[in-house]
């Protein structure tokens, strides 16, 4: 397999195959660590919070995610809230061959949006709280619990390692409301 030039990476929008595709597990190298740092800048850049490696075209379980802690200002912020978890990373974080389990709290429903489905926006139903299971990028396991929105991204980008996109998981309404954006999106991809 030859080596994955990071210069070129780029985010990879729908309807590419890819993002149907369940990704391959991998194991921590120093290749797996440039392709991370490279994903986090492609994702700061985006303004994004979450980037899976299916993303930028690569099948391993990988994505990374930045949430900054909110200020207490935030309208939405809740001191104690989700049993006092987490709710954010503090600082870009990577998380290879993640593995989710034990959800829990209250089924929330957000509007999500991904950044490789430009202009589409949906609510999505998810546990507000999950632990997840995975290993840094210098192959050390972790186990860590959160609620919120870092339980909700944790959520959504497994999803992509297992070829699932938020067009699957929003509501009847949402999809409708997005028709347009996504029949534009395989148009534009030739497939219309």
């Amino acid at each position: 397999m030859s080596r994955v030039d990071t210069a070129q990476l780029r985010i990879t929008t729908y309807p590419a195959e890819i993002l149907r595709q369940k990704a391959a597990p991998i194991d921590p190298s120093e290749e797996v660590r440039e392709v991370a740092q490279s994903m986090l800048k492609l994702m700061a850049k985006a303004e994004g919070i979450g980037l899976a490696a299916p993303q930028v075209g690569l099948p391993w379980r990988l994505f990374v995610v930045n949430i900054p802690s909110p200020s207490p200002e935030d309208s939405s912020f809740e001191p104690g809230a989700y049993e006092g978890l987490p709710i954010a990373t503090d600082g870009p974080k990577v998380y290879i061959n993640p593995v989710l389990s034990d959800a829990g709290g209250d089924l929330e429903s957000y509007e999500e949006g991904c950044l490789s489905l430009p202009e589409i926006q949906g609510t999505v139903h998810r546990p507000s709280i999950i632990t997840i299971t995975a290993m840094d990028e210098n192959g050390k396991p972790f186990t860590h619990r959160a609620g919120g929105l870092l339980a909700r991204c944790w959520q959504h980008e497994t999803d992509h390692l297992d070829g699932i996109l938020i067009l699957d998981k929003m509501t009847q309404m949402a999809r409708l409301k997005n028709r347009r954006a996504i029949r534009d999106l395989e148009k534009e991809a030739g497939l219309r």
